[in-house]
């Protein structure tokens, strides 16, 4: 393994201007203006959902990731490895499906607990998943929730955030706040926010032990799809 990929939780090639750079991209451009502004518009466009829910992640990717290359990486003349895109050994293939499955089981149990208060486990993207059942929109559901919106949230949440609070902070400390901002971010989704904040934890968790985002995107991919056919079938 390079030096330089050693000592990434000590130290960063960013400072404040960058972080605050980000976070107004999250708060203000994408949950004040895309998912205020912007999916109202999608949702007349398609009168569905599904549809809108996955042209707004689509949406969100890109304005995301162009964030991360255009502030972060290009102004410093710096590689996609600096947000944790590198290799990773294949002896984490047993960690990360272990993770997966302790991931799984902590997620139905918080569903379970929070139950108890109120909270449903339906909501609009489970309800417009559940409303036409086919091959295309299994698909797109599928694409949309295990593929795009881990890879995306990867790089930004654990591959940009997490090593920048954990360099300042330590890890506690940063795996804490990320998740924590990670679970703000996807308002109104209420009622998932205790399952995003528990899994904002393990993703952290995957990318402090492998020093490698690739691993956090398979779980995360992982669980989301087995979440989407969990949905189908219930």
């Amino acid at each position: 393994m390079k030096k330089k990929d050693m000592n990434w939780k000590d130290q960063d090639p960013w400072g404040l201007k960058e972080f605050l750079l980000m976070m107004i991209l999250e708060f203000v451009f994408v949950i004040g203006c895309i998912k205020f502004l912007v999916k109202p518009i999608y949702s007349q466009w398609f009168d569905n959902e599904l549809y809108s829910g996955t042209l707004i992640g689509l949406t969100i990717a890109i304005v995301l990731v162009s964030g991360v290359y255009f502030m972060i990486l290009r102004p410093k003349k710096l590689s996609w490895s600096e947000v944790g895109i590198r290799s990773f050994s294949i002896k984490y293939w047993k960690f990360i499906i272990l993770l997966t499955i302790i991931l799984m089981a902590g997620d139905v149990i918080v569903m379970v607990l929070t139950s108890f208060i109120g909270n449903s486990y339906e909501n609009s993207k489970t309800e417009a998943i559940q409303q036409s059942v086919n091959f295309f929109t299994v698909l797109i559901a599928f694409i949309s929730v295990a593929v795009i919106s881990p890879i995306y949230e990867e790089i930004f949440y654990r591959g940009f955030l997490y090593r920048w609070l954990c360099t300042r902070f330590g890890m506690m400390w940063a795996i804490f706040l990320s998740s924590l901002i990670f679970t703000i971010i996807h308002i109104p989704t209420y009622n998932a926010m205790p399952v995003n904040f528990l899994s904002g934890i393990f993703f952290a968790w995957a990318y402090e032990r492998t020093n490698s985002i690739w691993p956090s995107v398979i779980i995360h991919g992982l669980t989301n799809g087995i979440m989407v056919l969990l949905t189908i079938m219930g």
